[in-house]
């Protein structure tokens, strides 16, 4: 069950972010404002606000982070199961 507000530490830089935020939501309308976005799921609706983390360093690799918050306001429980289950997909990335 997704829980109606939590948090997750992304791998990627807030530009990163950006470029894929659009396709990630897919047919539902984006909002987009400064560290913050809001989408329209049904009659409810997911807001997200970001921020820049400091990097994780691996030796000499410096790898981006960014900690989003998701907290959704009128979405059953279903939805959001859906929701994220095509937005996971679109922001997975490799893997060994």
């Amino acid at each position: 069950m997704v829980e109606p507000l939590f948090a997750r530490d992304y791998g990627c830089s807030e530009a990163e972010w950006l470029r894929s935020l659009p396709r990630a939501v897919g047919a539902h309308a984006l909002s987009l404002r400064d560290g913050a976005a809001t989408v329209a799921i049904g009659a409810g609706q997911l807001r997200l606000q970001w921020r820049p983390l400091p990097p994780r360093r691996i030796a000499l690799l410096n790898l981006p982070r960014l900690w989003v918050e998701f907290t959704f306001d009128g979405v059953a429980a279903e939805e959001r199961q859906v929701f994220l289950r095509h937005f996971d997909l679109c922001l997975q990335r490799g893997g060994g």
